[in-house]
Order: C-alpha cells, then sequence, then structure tokens
C-alpha cells in the first residue's frame, strides 16, 4: 500500500495525518484513516513476528493463526471446545479455525475428545514445549525492547490494550450495521 500524507487538514502540532487511503479520509475524521492505516502496518508487523518466533521455535510451516491458535489452546493448560477457540480470537468463519486445528492435529501439537458432539482440545505435551520455546525466544527477542516502565509515547501499554479493546467495540458494531444494509 502506498501511503498518502493528508495536507487538507492538519493537527494542533502542524503535522499532516498519515493515511493510507485519502479517498477514505473524511474531514474532521483523518484521525481514524491514520489509526486504521496504523493499525494495518502494526498487524501486519505482528504476523510477521509470530510466524518468524515460531519459525526460530522450530515450527516453520505454522501461519500466525495456527501459532495464536496453539497458544490459546495451551492458555492455562485447560481444555477448550471450539466455540471457545472462535469466541477468544474472534474467528467467525468455522472452517479457518477446523483447518488451522487439522495442522496442529497432523503435528502432534494438540490432541482432542469428543463429548457428545462437543469436540474439546488440548495442547499435547509436545505443543506445551514448543508453546515454552517461543516464550523463551519471546523474552529474549521481544520483551527486552519494551522500556521497563512499559510506555511507548507516554502512554502504558495496557492503556493501549484496553483503548484497542473498545474501537474494536466500534468495529463490532459497524460491521452488524453495515451488515442490515
Amino acid at each position: 500500500m502506498k501511503a498518502t500524507v493528508g495536507t487538507k487538514t492538519r493537527r494542533q502540532d502542524q503535522r499532516p495525518f498519515i493515511v493510507s487511503s485519502s479517498h477514505l479520509a473524511t474531514p474532521g475524521s483523518e484521525d481514524l484513516s491514520e489509526f486504521e492505516f496504523s493499525l494495518t502496518v502494526m498487524n501486519n508487523a505482528f504476523q510477521h513476528w509470530i510466524v518468524r518466533c515460531m519459525t526460530a521455535a522450530g515450527l516453520p510451516e505454522l501461519s500466525a493463526l495456527e501459532t495464536l491458535l496453539l497458544h490459546h489452546i495451551n492458555h492455562r493448560s485447560k481444555e477448550k471446545s471450539i466455540p471457545s477457540l472462535m469466541f477468544a480470537l474472534n474467528i467467525s468463519e468455522r472452517h479457518y479455525l477446523n483447518y488451522a486445528m487439522k495442522k496442529l492435529d497432523e503435528r502432534g501439537l494438540i490432541e482432542r475428545r469428543k463429548q457428545g458432539k462437543e469436540v474439546f482440545v488440548w495442547t499435547s505435551a509436545k505443543g506445551v514445549a514448543y508453546c515454552e520455546e517461543y516464550a523463551r525466544l519471546r523474552n529474549v527477542c521481544l520483551l527486552e525492547l519494551v522500556p521497563d516502565d512499559h510506555c511507548v509515547g507516554g502512554i502504558t501499554i495496557a492503556e493501549v490494550a484496553k483503548a484497542l479493546r473498545i474501537i474494536n467495540g466500534f468495529y463490532e458494531q459497524a460491521s452488524r450495521s453495515v451488515s442490515s444494509l
């Protein structure tokens, strides 16, 4: 994507907004377009990080979704149901989850049991070992970059996470609204 620097509207600090789609930068709401561009770039960087870290941990064939799924299945060492995984990771298409779980299962990273029609999954010992190696690499390569006060630009990472959860709600509501048009 080519970044376009908005010139019509400037912030109080006179810095132009940086957006990727100037046609979406509605006057007065350029900050949302700048946020969306930053989110796109951040999402891509985050996915690259996940894949590269898992590659270094020994599983180069896993995608970002498969890696996130493995970590969530491993979360708190408790078995998880398919609906709970979809809800926690905000996955609306079950076939994406099924494909990812099939890859994890084929590599011996998860185990399954069926109770009636419900399927429950948990990490195998092999899956736990890969999650632990990923965590070790994350500590060495990522956490050492985070400032001691966990602040970026005067804002704590926890505050950024809280703001993202709130903004997520805006997009969830907008998705419901646009679906009814």
